[in-house]
């Protein structure tokens, strides 16, 4: 299964900011999307990406005065992405080992998409149900 597969039943939408968005009304957009993480786009190119843990970190650390702060100060900025026709199975372990929760998704240097682990788990587990599936027709048979 390839990326493109997730895409095309989830859909292409990213939520995304800009860097001097603030991070209080970046959770706003999480809360109105029911996310986890927004990509924050400098013009055409990703500059980062911002998550509920980057919050939590910087809440921890700055205190409430963190929410009036720039989502430039809080966000990840080595992102790892991948492209619409890489394979899910190859994602898989990048985003375990790295611990990431979240991959946008390249097309010709453009944002197309986001996959979030939840996908990654979800295409594992109806390719097991599908293969499940054939075995039992194929004993049945």
């Amino acid at each position: 299964m390839r990326i493109s597969d997730i895409l095309r039943r989830k859909g292409h939408q990213v939520a995304t900011v800009s860097p001097d968005t603030s991070v209080r009304d970046m959770l706003a957009v999480l809360a109105e999307h029911k996310i986890g993480a927004v990509v924050v786009m400098a013009g055409p190119e990703i500059a980062g990406i911002a998550s509920e843990r980057d919050v939590v970190r910087s809440l921890h650390e700055r205190g409430a005065d963190a929410l009036d702060g720039a989502v430039a100060s809080i966000m990840t900025r080595v992102v790892h992405t991948c492209a619409p026709t890489d394979h899910i199975e190859g994602l898989r372990p990048v985003m375990t080992e790295l611990r990431i929760r979240h991959v946008p998704v390249l097309e010709d240097g453009r944002l197309t998409g986001i996959v979030s682990i939840g996908d990654v788990v979800k295409s594992a587990i109806d390719q097991l149900e599908t293969e499940r599936e054939a075995l039992v027709d194929y004993l049945q048979s």
